[in-house]
């Protein structure tokens, strides 16, 4: 489990406070290669276990967030509909720590400046445990998917391509 002495992010503190357990993974990380391959090469894990957080806009709904295994990409047409928008487009990186409250490579699903809709693929459902950013790079929380779904809330939902 985690360890008493782990510098804990906000991400943690409330996963905690929904007395979920979760597991903690560290890895070298450059800023060169932020992206979730990477972190599943690092911790030599396969990449449908690592899930990445993309957040877009949509046209009707504002601000949401994707979480995709680390080997697929987010389709915003699916993303679109499964959201109730007619269109959806990637926030732009700029505007990402000021949205969410963290920056590229770190931003975890948990715990963003507010509470955003959001949106899992449908591949959570064949794994045992998910990886997701625990709010800072170098940083993952492992946690079971029905774990991951209590504390953020997401819509399991197909909202992936193949890359």
């Amino acid at each position: 489990m985690h360890k008493d002495k782990e510098k804990k992010t906000n991400a943690m503190r409330i996963v905690e406070q929904e007395k979920v357990d979760y597991n903690v993974y560290h890895y070298a990380w450059k800023e060169d290669a932020l992206d979730a391959i990477h972190v599943a090469d690092e911790l030599k894990l396969p990449p449908e276990q690592i899930f990445k957080t993309l957040v877009a806009v949509g046209d009707k709904h504002g601000v949401l967030v994707g979480v995709i295994p680390s080997h697929l990409e987010l389709d915003l047409k699916k993303l679109a509909k499964a959201s109730g928008n007619k269109r959806v487009e990637m926030l732009h990186l700029k505007e990402l720590e000021k949205t969410t409250g963290y920056i590229r490579g770190g931003c975890s699903p948990v715990g963003m400046k507010k509470s955003y809709p959001t949106y899992v693929g449908q591949e959570i459902d064949s794994i045992d445990e998910i990886l997701i950013s625990a709010g800072r790079r170098g940083t993952q929380m492992g946690l079971a998917p029905a774990d991951f779904l209590k504390v953020t809330g997401a819509t399991v939902c197909d909202i992936t391509k193949e890359e």
